[in-house]
């Protein structure tokens, strides 16, 4: 069990379920995925950008990211529908507390002029989205063999029913967001 799973357990849970006023533990929010992907739009010029960018999200969840190809064509940009254009992983249970906790306190802490995250990347239904500009902030990429600065989206996924439920979650596992009147 993970440091974030087992905090999520012990404390969360009870202090959940009397902030939200849930009857049962099974209604209180919890994590149910999160899914960084990596969109590499000069990978139509460069192929090798899109391995590179592979690798370092492989290095950076420690599972093998799937290839995204293109929707639709785009002519402007010489895109063809079904050419591979970006990266994703989709990381559940384990993987995706070890994601979470070096997330909060190894790469959040990295980033360049931080001043706490944005409360509102919410959707209205509970997922949170962020995004970093690039994937050096991780201590697992060695910044020398960087093939080019990529950046990443990161998309958590709860099962809070509201917004409000899910930023007390993300709270309460330590996501540094900043204050809502400093917007």
């Amino acid at each position: 069990m993970t440091r974030l799973e087992a905090l999520y357990k012990s404390k969360i849970v009870p202090s959940l379920k009397e902030q939200c006023q849930c009857q049962n533990i099974m209604q209180v929010p919890r994590m149910e995925k999160i899914v960084v992907s990596m969109g590499v739009g000069r990978a139509i010029a460069e192929k090798k950008l899109l391995d590179g960018a592979m690798k370092d999200l492989a290095d950076i969840v420690g599972q093998k990211p799937v290839l995204c190809p293109a929707k639709r064509s785009v002519s402007n940009f010489k895109l063809r529908e079904g050419m591979p254009i970006g990266t994703k992983v989709t990381l559940r249970r384990d993987r995706m507390y070890e994601f979470l906790d070096r997330l909060i306190s190894l790469a959040v802490p990295r980033v360049r002029d931080f001043r706490g995250l944005n409360p509102k990347g919410f959707d209205g239904r509970g997922n949170y989205s962020m995004g970093l500009t690039e994937q050096s902030v991780f201590p697992e990429i060695d910044p020398d063999k960087i093939v080019a600065v990529q950046g990443m989206n990161i998309a958590m996924v709860t099962s809070a029913a509201n917004n409000d439920d899910a930023l007390k979650l993300l709270k309460m596992f330590g996501m540094p967001f900043r204050d809502q009147e400093n917007n």
